[in-house]
């Protein structure tokens, strides 16, 4: 377990099929999968997918995974980084 140098809370990190890592929330939660929803989640295997995570949804869920955690740190946008302009 680590802790997010902006915030202090707990994360894990969960390695992308490219090889970066994800910081997120280490609690799993339930998600639905929805091509274009507003929601975010990283799965076991460290795929980024677009998701519903309402519990109200009256459907079985597409599976288990993890809320990066730049989407509930409070401080998230100070680890932003410029992009270069070419």
């Amino acid at each position: 377990m680590a802790f997010c140098k902006g915030c202090g809370r707990p994360i894990i990190w969960i390695m992308s099929p490219g090889g970066k890592l994800i910081p997120c929330d280490p609690k799993e939660v339930l998600y639905w999968k929805r091509t274009k929803a507003r929601g975010k989640i990283v799965t076991k295997n460290g795929e980024v997918v677009s998701c519903d995570l309402d519990a109200g949804i009256m459907e079985e869920p597409t599976g288990i995974g993890y809320v990066p955690h730049w989407a509930t740190c409070p401080v998230a946008g100070r680890f932003k980084k410029e992009r270069k302009r070419g």
